[in-house]
Order: structure tokens, then sequence, then C-alpha cells
């Protein structure tokens, strides 16, 4: 495969936004895959980690093996994406605990255009496909309803963290950090990529590679054969995940031993005021960011 600089820092963008993404409840790196045109490549690039894969490593065929797996797209893209959460991680830490309703707003115009650019992938709008946006929206929704479990530090249960995480991470619509947060150790997971607590991040990527050799291979099949209909559920999947980012509400809180966790969220409309009109701004600059990553990857697409 033929690359340059060029192509390569391409790559790396596209998987630091797709890790920045991630790092946020709400928010899915799958979403940021799908529209800029890297989604398919990334599902059918991890699922050729297959036998054929193990016989190449086996007779010193590396070439054929990097070939065969689309190796440097996949190392550019994680290597992107893998700083993006190190270097990424302090910085909404302290952007959540001083400025929540600014990143919730940027967030939410970002995921809102989302749903527009996701859904006009669909060839044809017909009964199936409505169906399933219909069911994607309602599964969303009901999960952002779900109660947080509490933390847990037991190693199967990171590894089982970490084979969910990762799934919904290249799932569109669904937020990792946000399946984190369901199951109690999304706040592990910061401290131990802030404090690199080993015992926490091994599991943890064992669990992750399992679960999205595994994953890929089912919703390659799937997007393969119901192309329209997966669209359609991802597209529903984005748009019921809107109220987990929705700027304005009031975190519920109870109290698991000595720390306070998130169990929901009371929504509230906004008053008119000047963090208000920032608010709405920061909504607009989301939803014309979406656009523009749109419009560049339709122009490297056609080059």
């Amino acid at each position: 495969m033929k690359y340059d600089i060029k192509q390569a820092l391409v790559w790396m963008l596209k998987g630091a936004a797709m890790g920045a993404a991630n790092v946020i409840p709400g928010v899915s790196g799958g979403t940021i895959a799908l529209i800029t045109g890297i989604f398919e490549r990334i599902i059918n690039a991890i699922k050729h980690f297959d036998i054929q894969a193990l016989k190449f490593l086996s007779k010193g065929r590396f070439k054929d093996f990097a070939k065969h797996v689309d190796l440097k797209f996949l190392l550019f893209i994680f290597l992107g994406t893998g700083l993006a959460i190190v270097s990424i991680a302090r910085l909404f830490e302290f952007l959540f605990v001083n400025y929540p309703v600014f990143i919730w707003a940027f967030f939410f115009g970002l995921v809102l255009a989302s749903v527009y650019f996701v859904a006009k992938r669909i060839s044809k709008w017909n009964f199936a496909s409505v169906l399933s946006f219909i069911i994607g929206t309602a599964a969303a929704v009901s999960i952002s309803l779900l109660s947080p479990a509490g933390e847990n530090t037991a190693i199967w249960y990171v590894f089982l963290c970490g084979v969910v995480a990762a799934c919904s991470m290249i799932l569109p619509g669904l937020s990792g950090s946000f399946v984190l947060i369901l199951m109690g150790n999304y706040q592990l997971m910061i401290d131990a990529v802030n404090r690199l607590r080993w015992d926490v991040l091994i599991p943890t990527a064992l669990g992750a590679g399992v679960g999205i050799l595994a994953f890929s291979w089912i919703l390659s099949w799937v997007f393969k054969r119901f192309r329209d209909e997966t669209i359609g559920l991802l597209s529903g999947f984005i748009l019921g995940s809107l109220g987990i980012l929705w700027p304005w509400k009031t975190e519920l809180t109870e109290k698991f031993g000595d720390k306070l966790k998130t169990v929901g969220y009371d929504w509230y409309l906004p008053q008119l005021n000047f963090e208000t009109l920032i608010a709405i701004g920061l909504i607009v600059i989301g939803i014309i960011s979406i656009w523009a990553m749109e419009k560049y990857a339709g122009t490297i697409e056609e080059k």
C-alpha cells in the first residue's frame, strides 16, 4: 500500500479525533470513524487478525502479514487514538470540573450534526431502515436512563469492562466512556490513565483486544448484508444519546462507600444569559466542525 507522510498524518488526526471522542461520556469514537469515512476500513482490517495472519507471522512473511491486516493504516489510527486519550484525559478532567456546560454544549453540537451526516448514508429509506432507526433511538434512550453500578476493581470485572467498552467504542452512537460509567468504572479508568496503574490498564487492554476482534467479525458481517438497516440503527443510537449530552442538567448522585457517583441527570432549560449564549455558540461550532470534517473526508475520498 502506497502512502506518504501527509496520508499518515491524516490517519493520525482521524485517530486522534476518535480518541478524543471516546474520552467524553456520550460521544462515540465509532461515530467519528463513520463520518470521516474510515469505519468500514477499520472493521475490515481488525477482522483480518485471523488464522491466515498467524500463518504469515509464523513463516516470517511480515510484509504479507502487514498487507493482510492493513497494518500501516491501523498503526497510525491507533497511534493517534492513544496519544489523544493520554494527552486529553487530564484536559477534559479539568474542563468537566470547571466548565461543564461549555464542553457538553460543544459535544452536543458534534453529535447532533452527526445524526444527519450518518443517516444520509442510507441509500434507500424503507420500512426496515425506518424501524431500525426507531429501535436504535429507543435503545440508546433506554441505556441513558440506566443507573450506574458501583466501582469494581476485580480483575475479571476490569477485563469485562475492557471487552464491553472496546465494542462500544467502535459502534457509532454508543459511547465507550458512558458504558464505563454505567459499569461503574469510568473514574477508575481515568485515574488509571493519569497515574499509569498497570494493575487496571493491563486487564482492560486484554479485554479490549478480545472484544474488538470478536465484535469486528459480527459488525462486518451485519454491515455488508444489511447496510441500510445497520446505518439506520446506528443513526438512532446517535440520536438517542443526545439526552446524555444536553448541556443544562444537574447530576443526580448517590454515595458508594466514600465516593459520590452520578446515577442520572435532572434536565432543565437554560436562562437567557451570557453563559447560555456562549454555550449556544459552542453548539454551533460543534455542528460546523462535523460539517467541515465531513466535507474534508468527501474531498479525500474523491481524490
